[in-house]
C-alpha cells in the first residue's frame, strides 16, 4: 500500500514539467511576423489601421497650422491699415493747405486779381466794398427783402467776420441766408464765391461744388468767375470725377487768359 501511494506522489509531480516540456519554443530570431514584439497594429485605432489612409494631425501640428494662419491675417490686416494711415495723412495734408490757402484769400480780401471787371446787375465786389448804385436800384425779386446798401453792407461783412473767426459752419449759413434774402446785391457774386470757399474749407465737396458752379450760372460776367471755375474744377479732381475737370481747365484758359485763374489751370493742364 505504501509503496502504490509513493508510486502516485511521483507521477503527480513529474506531470507538470513533462506538460512544460511538451510546449512549444518560440524562435525570437525568426522571420515571422506573428512573432514580433508588440504585435502588429498595437497602439493603433482600427479606423486608420492599414494602408493608405493618413493619421489625423497631432496637436501641436493643429496649432501649428493656426498660428500660422494667424500670421497671415495679421500680415494683412497690417497692410490695410498702412494703407488707411496714408489716406488719412494725406486727406489732413489737404485740409491744411485748404486752410492755409483760405488763410491767404481772406488775408488779401481776393481770391485773385481778374481782368474782366465787366460786372451783372449784381456787380463785382468784395470784401469790404461798396455796393454801385446801379445794383441798390434794382427792383426785388419775388419773396426777397427791397435793396438796402448799408443793411446789406453789413449783413455780408458779418458773415465774413466769421470766416475770419475759422466759424465755418455759421459762415456757411450767413452767406446761404445772404444769397436767400439779397440775390441781386451787388455782394451776391462774391458772397456766392465765397460760400464754396467756406464749404471747401468744412470738407463739403458736394456743396463746394454747388456754390462754385452757381457763381458762372447766375452771375456769368462777375470778376469771381474764372476763379470759381478754377476752384470748381479743384473740387471735381477731388470726387474723381476727372472727366469733368480737364474741360473747365481748358474753358477759364480759352475765356479768361491774363488771369491767374487761367494760369493755374494751364499748368494743371500740363500735369494731367
Amino acid at each position: 500500500m505504501r509503496t502504490c501511494r509513493r508510486a502516485l506522489t511521483v507521477l503527480a509531480l513529474a506531470l507538470p514539467l513533462s506538460a512544460l516540456g511538451a510546449a512549444p519554443v518560440v524562435d525570437n530570431n525568426s522571420g515571422s511576423g506573428s512573432s514580433s514584439y508588440p504585435p502588429a497594429g498595437y497602439g493603433t485605432s482600427g479606423a486608420y489601421a492599414g494602408g493608405g489612409v493618413t493619421a489625423p494631425a497631432s496637436a501641436q501640428g493643429q496649432l501649428f497650422m493656426q498660428l500660422q494662419q494667424m500670421q497671415d491675417e495679421i500680415a494683412r490686416l497690417r497692410g490695410v491699415v498702412e494703407v488707411q494711415q496714408n489716406d488719412i495723412q494725406r486727406m489732413k495734408q489737404e485740409a491744411l493747405e485748404r486752410y492755409q490757402e483760405l488763410d491767404q484769400r481772406i488775408a488779401s480780401g481776393t481770391a485773385a486779381p481778374a481782368t474782366n471787371n465787366s460786372q451783372p446787375a449784381g456787380g463785382a465786389i468784395d470784401a469790404g466794398g461798396t455796393p454801385s448804385a446801379s445794383a441798390a436800384q434794382q427792383a426785388p425779386a419775388a419773396g426777397t427783402e427791397p435793396p438796402d446798401p448799408a443793411k446789406e453792407k453789413l449783413y455780408y461783412e458779418a458773415a465774413f467776420d466769421l470766416i475770419k473767426a475759422k466759424d465755418f459752419d455759421k459762415a456757411s449759413q450767413a452767406f446761404t441766408a445772404f444769397l436767400r434774402k439779397y440775390p441781386n446785391s451787388s455782394y451776391a457774386g462774391n458772397a456766392q464765391y465765397w460760400l464754396g470757399e467756406v464749404n471747401l474749407a468744412k470738407g463739403d465737396l458736394q456743396g463746394a461744388g454747388q456754390a462754385f458752379a452757381k457763381v458762372s450760372q447766375q452771375y456769368p460776367k462777375h470778376a469771381k468767375v474764372p476763379d470759381s471755375l478754377y476752384k470748381l474744377a479743384d473740387v471735381e479732381r477731388r470726387l474723381g470725377h476727372t472727366d469733368k475737370v480737364k474741360g473747365i481747365l481748358q474753358q477759364v484758359v480759352a475765356q479768361y487768359p491774363g488771369t491767374s485763374a487761367a494760369q493755374l489751370a494751364q499748368r494743371d493742364l500740363q500735369r494731367l
